[in-house]
């Protein structure tokens, strides 16, 4: 027999389509489970242990969201495509995206402040954000205010400029 006159096989026979639509409903159903159960945790590690913060207190501040982009955190790409700084002592050097002033990547429950006031490692309470954890210094924030880190600019934009009273434990 030659390639024309041999027969031709059968195809496979088509998996049963009740089962596939089983299994397919059985790992969506799955998967929502698992991501209802940690969405509400995204900032639950960053709550306050007893015994390494002092009490909390209850403090009025100038609350603003920001994220990773050059008009939030004060980076451009040169012509070759380097992220430099464009403003402060650090004009014209390399910028590493996404690294917090603590060294730690900026993820949800990341949270600027000013150092003097609020050191690296105090965590906060902010209604509608959840707990965070200051990591990261922003050049123009002084005092009582906060930025709190969102994944993308929209995010940051929609949170605006907000007054807020923000529950704060600081470390011993």
């Amino acid at each position: 027999m030659n390639a024309r006159t041999r027969p031709c096989r059968r195809p496979p026979a088509p998996a049963d389509p009740a089962g596939m639509r089983l299994l397919l409903t059985v790992a969506l159903l799955a998967g929502l489970g698992l991501t209802l159960a940690f969405a509400g945790c995204a900032t639950a590690a960053l709550r306050p242990v007893k015994g390494r913060y002092q009490a909390p207190r209850q403090v009025s501040m100038a609350v603003t969201g920001y994220c990773n982009c050059g008009a939030c955190c004060g980076w451009r790409y040169t012509w070759y495509g380097r992220r430099v700084y464009t403003s402060g002592p650090n004009k014209g050097k390399t910028k590493a995206l996404g690294i917090t002033a603590s060294g730690t990547r900026a993820r949800r429950g990341t949270v600027a402040a000013d150092p003097r006031r609020y050191p690296m490692g105090t965590i906060v309470y902010v209604q509608g954000y959840g707990y965070g954890r200051v990591e990261d210094t922003g050049g123009a924030i002084k005092g009582d205010a906060l930025d709190l880190w969102f994944p993308s600019h929209e995010q940051a934009r929609q949170w605006g400029r907000q007054t807020l009273d923000v529950q704060v434990w600081l470390p011993k």
